[in-house]
């Protein structure tokens, strides 16, 4: 079974990485979703708070986020 979630992105910051030649750290935080469309307030009677944050290197990565912007979070169980 799988568990999905909306979140939004409320903040995006950059810093340098202590290793210069890694460039910079991003960091990426989202919030659940509260209001703004039906499916909006369905998601949030669901998932009336949590935080996920992420961090990463990759620049490329971190242009897949957007300040404001809603994102699906799936959980799937992984089987080893």
């Amino acid at each position: 079974m799988s568990v999905r979630a909306k979140f939004v992105c409320t903040s995006i910051t950059r810093q340098k990485h202590w290793d210069q030649a890694k460039g910079e750290i991003h960091s990426i935080k989202l919030l659940p979703v509260t209001d703004g469309s039906s499916e909006n307030k369905l998601f949030y009677e669901a998932t009336p708070s949590g935080i996920i944050e992420l961090g990463t290197v990759n620049e490329a990565a971190a242009k897949c986020f957007e300040l404001g912007k809603s994102y699906y979070i799936d959980f799937t169980p992984v089987d080893l």
